[in-house]
């Protein structure tokens, strides 16, 4: 759902424009240093993005899921690690305090990060909890008018530089299931938190992640997101279905920028006297990836109409993530062999791509995930 299209389409001049002039021209910069330049930072900071979904109310732009995807297909046509900065605060990070904070919680952290001011992590994976999430072992014990919180977190991105966590703890240890789960918002600079080295990645330079180890961290109980135990798996679930839908956009986006790559590299170079983009087995592979990207940007601009009539688009969001980010990794194979060699090696930045969207197909959920999650839906509407 499109408010006010007017305004949407300055909000994403001004993006298209930040994209072009300021963030593609710092690429190979920041794959080089790992670093985000602290100019481009405050600009971020500047342009809002850090509160796109955060309320009016708190401070933010409120986008609905449709606008919102819309800045994500252009966030998309650039190093998605720029994305990544402020889309775990849209995202993961604060969309649980939204769904199910107190007022007073909201109050508190939303206009903070929707300046950017405070960058919000999601601290839900451990060494030995991945995919099957409702197993974590992280222990939030009360005692008092505090909970004593112990155990490690893995692959956290932005851990390094987080100003709260939305941390999902087991406060019920005779419930090992989801209903023993529930959620904190942890300021990180409270005693007992340390944050491990950051992660040597295979791509997405510039985007940072690290362990976040907990030993008996005090947090006030104030901090139980809306004062309420064993709701902790339910919040991360809905924050999880609308970051897949976040995720699926930028999938498009990435994969709109590499087809675009190809194709200018694809009429540009020569090879027996000619243009390799008149060769059709390379043609096949340009429309190949058109056909899916046009394919994967419908499903999510639907999924996202969908949720902003209030439908339950549990199913939907994970065929975006599954199709989407699929689809992202095939386009990218297909670019790198339009590029032949040249492909292979650093000097284009074709070769970074490959790496970078290689993770899409993992975080918020693998692949494999949104399978069982689709197909145990498609049982459970059918058994009705």
């Amino acid at each position: 759902m499109i408010r006010d299209p007017q305004t949407l389409e300055a909000l994403l001049d001004a993006v298209n424009r930040f994209v072009r002039e300021r963030l593609v021209p710092a690429e190979a910069l920041v794959a080089e240093t790992d670093e985000i330049p602290d100019d481009i930072v405050r600009e971020m900071k500047e342009l809002g993005l850090f509160g796109l979904t955060v309320p009016e109310e708190y401070g933010g732009l409120g986008l609905t899921m449709e606008e919102e995807v819309m800045v994500m297909l252009a966030m998309g046509q650039t190093s998605p690690c720029f994305r990544s900065l402020f889309g775990t605060t849209v995202g993961i990070g604060s969309q649980g305090i939204l769904f199910d904070g107190t007022e007073a919680q909201k109050k508190k952290y939303l206009p903070l990060l929707a300046t950017g001011e405070l960058i919000a992590s999601f601290a839900l994976t451990e060494p030995d909890t991945g995919s099957d999430a409702a197993s974590l072992r992280t222990s939030a014990i009360r005692e008092g008018d505090h909970y004593i919180v112990n155990g490690t977190k893995r692959f956290i991105t932005n851990a390094p530089h987080a100003g709260i966590f939305t941390l999902m703890a087991r406060t019920n240890p005779e419930d090992k299931g989801a209903g023993g789960v529930s959620a904190f918002i942890v300021e990180a600079n409270t005693p007992g938190i340390t944050i491990g080295l950051k992660d040597r990645k295979m791509g997405q330079r510039g985007a940072h992640t690290a362990d976040v180890i907990f030993e008996n961290c005090r947090v006030p109980a104030s901090q139980l997101i809306g004062d309420r135990e064993g709701q902790g798996f339910k919040t991360a679930m809905k924050v999880l279905e609308k970051g897949r839908i976040h995720i699926a956009a930028i999938c498009v986006g990435v994969a709109e920028r590499m087809q675009r790559d190809a194709l200018h590299y694809a009429i540009e170079r020569k090879q027996f006297g000619q243009p390799i983009a008149e060769f059709q087995l390379v043609q096949a592979m340009l429309a190949d990836s058109q056909a899916e990207i046009y394919a994967a940007r419908c499903m999510v601009i639907d999924a996202a109409r969908q949720r902003d009539e209030g439908r339950n688009v549990a199913t939907e969001a994970s065929c975006c993530k599954l199709f989407a980010s699929e689809m992202c990794g095939r386009v990218a194979d297909r670019a790198v062999q339009i590029f032949g060699g040249a492909g292979y090696v650093s000097d284009y930045g074709i070769e970074r791509f490959y790496r970078d969207v290689r993770l899409f197909r993992l975080y918020e959920g693998t692949t494999q995930i949104q399978q069982i999650v689709i197909a145990r839906n498609l049982v459970r509407e059918a058994m009705r």
